[in-house]
C-alpha cells in the first residue's frame, strides 16, 4: 500500500494520478455481491472503496495521514468521471459517487493517462546563460546529453580560453562599462532564480516543469524590491489590489475581536458570515493564485516538505515567480488563516470541523489547482497549503544566496575592464582578478588612462596565491613587455631578482635556430692536435 515514491521530475502530477490507480486497481478487494434479486460478481460497494482508498493514501508515502476521508470521496468522485470504476451498469461521468451500498467494478482497460513526450526548449534567450562567479562547477548535464562545460568557468577552462590574451597579444585598453539596463538585471535575476530553483529541486533540467516563457523577471524584481515594513508587495496599480470590503473582512477575522473597524453590529453568527465573504472572493477568481502555469512546479515541491530546509528554498524562489498580484493575495490570504487557526478568541467556524482544517478545505483549491480537473488537486492543494500556512512567515523572503549572486554578478558589469586588441574576452574575467580590481564607478570618467588600475591588476597578480608559478610568470612577462614603465616602478632592479627567485622563476629557454648539416659525418672540430 506504500507504493513507490515519486520524486521530483517532469509531469510528477501526472505519475502520482496513475500509481494511486494502479494501486487501487491492484490491491483493491473484490467479491461476489448481492442485490436486486443477482449476483454481481468481481465488485465492491461504495463504503468499501472509500474505506480501502482512504488507508491506502494514508500510508502513501506520497499522502500522508492528513488524508481525510472526504478527500477521499472526493477523488472517488474524479476516478467515475474519469471511467477508472463505472457502476454495475456500466455507467460513468455522469453519476455521482455515492459513499454507500451502490456497487461499482472496474472497467476493462485502465485509463491511465499517457506521459507527453518531452521536447527541450527551443527559444533558450528566456533564461538567458550568465556567468556565475562565486562558484567554479560544472552544470548538470540534461539527460542523455553529451557531457560539455557549463558556463560557470572554471581556472583550466579560462587559462584555455585566455591564451590569446595571455601570450600572444601585446596591446590592451581600459574599457568602461556601460550603465546597466533594466532588461540586464531582469536576466540576471530571471536566469539565476531558475537556477537555483533547478538546483533545489535536484533537477537536471527544468523542461517538462517550468516553461521559460512563463518567467518574467520583471515580476521577480518586483517581488524583492516593492514590499513595504511587513514584507507584503506593494502594487504600482491599485486596481489590481483586492476591494476594500474583502480587505475590512480580513482585518476583522485575523484581530478578533478587537479588528471589528466599522464598528458593525456584531450578532451570533457574525464572524462566520465575514469568512463567507472573504472565502466567495477567493473562491471566484478565474484560477488559482499559484497559476496553472506554475502547477507542475509547486507539485514537485511537495516531494520536499520532508526536507523543511529545502522546501523551504524551493517556495521562497519559486513564489518570486508569481504575477505581482498573486503574490499579494497569498501573502494576505496566508497570513489570515494563520492567525484564525491560532486564535484561542474566535469561536468554532464550523460545527464538525476544528478551526485550521477548515481553513485548508475551504482555500486549499483558491491556492494550487490543475488546467485538468482529472488531477489530484485536493489531495495536493491541502498538502501544500498546510505546510505554507505554517511556514508564511519565511517563505516569503528572498533566499540570501540568490540575492548575494545577483549582486555580484551586476556589480562585476560595473568594474573597469582591461580588454586585449583582437580578442573578445579580457583580464578581468578571472575569478582571481576580479575581486582584486577596486570598484571604478561608470561616473568618474577622470581614472580611465590613468595608472591606478594597472597597478592595482599588478599587486592582484603579484598576491594571487592559487595561479600556478608557471603561469605568473608568463603574465608578469607579459605585463612587463605590456606597461614597462609601471613595472619597473613596482621592481626596482635590485628587487626584481629577489621576487623573481620568490616566485620560483627560472630563466626561460633559449632556442636557437641551427641548420642541419647537409653532410651528416661532417664534424664541426677537428681531432688533430
Amino acid at each position: 500500500m506504500e507504493g513507490r515514491v515519486i520524486g521530483p521530475g517532469p509531469y510528477r502530477a501526472t505519475k502520482l494520478w496513475n500509481e494511486t490507480i494502479q494501486l487501487f486497481r491492484g490491491g483493491m478487494p473484490l467479491r461476489r455481491h448481492w442485490i436486486h434479486f443477482r449476483y454481481y460478481d468481481c465488485t465492491f460497494s461504495g463504503s468499501e472503496a472509500v474505506d480501502y482508498l482512504h488507508q491506502l493514501l494514508r500510508h502513501n508515502c506520497n499522502f500522508g495521514p492528513e488524508v481525510t476521508r472526504y478527500q477521499t470521496l472526493q477523488l472517488l468522485r474524479k476516478f467515475l468521471k474519469a471511467r477508472v470504476i463505472e457502476d454495475i451498469k456500466g455507467r460513468h461521468g455522469t453519476e455521482d459517487f455515492e459513499d454507500n451500498g451502490h456497487l461499482y467494478r472496474f472497467p476493462a482497460l485502465s485509463p491511465l493517462k499517457s506521459l507527453p513526450s518531452r521536447s527541450l526548449s527551443r527559444n533558450r534567450t528566456d533564461l538567458p546563460r550568465l556567468i556565475r562567479w562565486d562558484d567554479y562547477e560544472e552544470l548538470p548535464q540534461q539527460e542523455n546529453a553529451a557531457p560539455v562545460k557549463s558556463t560557470i568557468m572554471t581556472s583550466d577552462f579560462w587559462n584555455k580560453r585566455h591564451s590569446v590574451a595571455i601570450g600572444d597579444v601585446h596591446e590592451c585598453k581600459l574599457i568602461r562599462r556601460k550603465d546597466i539596463t533594466p532588461k540586464q538585471v531582469d536576466n540576471t535575476w530571471k536566469s539565476m532564480t531558475a537556477s537555483h530553483l533547478q538546483r533545489v529541486l535536484g533537477l537536471t533540467t527544468l523542461d517538462g516543469v517550468l516553461n521559460p516563457a512563463h518567467v518574467k523577471g520583471k515580476y521577480i524584481v518586483h517581488n524583492v524590491f516593492n514590499i513595504n515594513k511587513s514584507g507584503i508587495v506593494v502594487l504600482e496599480n491599485n486596481d489590481d489590489d483586492m476591494p476594500y470590503w474583502v480587505v475590512s473582512a480580513m482585518k476583522c477575522l485575523a484581530n478578533w475581536p478587537n479588528g471589528n473597524d466599522a464598528k458593525q453590529p456584531v450578532y451570533p453568527g457574525f464572524e462566520r458570515d465575514v469568512l463567507k465573504t472573504v472565502a466567495d472572493y477567493y473562491q471566484r477568481l478565474k484560477e488559482p493564485l499559484l497559476t496553472f502555469h506554475l502547477y507542475e512546479v509547486f507539485v514537485n515541491i511537495l516531494s520536499l516538505l520532508q526536507e523543511q530546509h529545502m522546501a523551504t528554498e524551493a517556495l521562497q524562489l519559486s513564489t518570486l515567480l508569481l504575477p505581482p498580484p498573486n503574490r499579494r493575495h497569498l501573502q494576505l490570504l496566508l497570513r489570515l488563516m494563520a492567525r484564525v487557526s491560532q486564535n484561542p478568541h474566535l469561536p468554532l467556524l464550523n460545527d464538525t470541523i476544528a478551526t485550521r482544517t477548515l481553513m485548508v478545505q475551504m482555500f486549499s483549491q483558491c491556492v494550487l489547482g490543475s488546467p485538468d480537473e482529472m488531477d489530484l488537486d485536493e489531495l495536493l492543494a491541502s498538502k501544500l497549503v498546510t505546510f505554507m500556512m505554517e511556514h508564511h512567515d519565511t517563505i516569503f523572503q528572498v533566499p540570501d544566496k540568490l540575492r548575494r549572486q545577483v549582486e555580484e554578478h551586476l556589480s562585476h558589469f560595473r568594474r573597469v575592464q582591461i580588454k586585449y586588441a583582437g580578442s573578445d574576452t579580457d583580464f578581468s574575467t578571472s575569478p582571481a582578478f576580479y575581486k582584486q580590481i577596486a570598484r571604478v564607478d561608470s561616473d568618474q570618467p577622470k581614472l580611465i588612462g590613468t595608472q591606478t588600475p594597472l597597478q592595482e591588476l599588478l599587486e592582484g597578480l603579484i598576491s594571487d596565491k592559487d595561479l600556478p608559478a608557471k603561469d605568473k610568470k608568463r603574465r608578469l612577462k607579459q605585463f612587463q613587455k605590456s606597461y614597462p614603465e609601471i613595472y619597473r616602478n613596482r621592481f626596482p632592479a635590485e628587487e626584481r631578482r629577489a621576487v623573481e627567485k620568490n616566485s620560483r622563476f627560472k630563466p626561460p629557454l633559449m632556442f636557437f635556430n641551427l641548420k642541419k648539416p647537409s653532410n651528416p659525418f661532417q664534424r664541426s672540430w677537428s681531432f688533430r692536435a
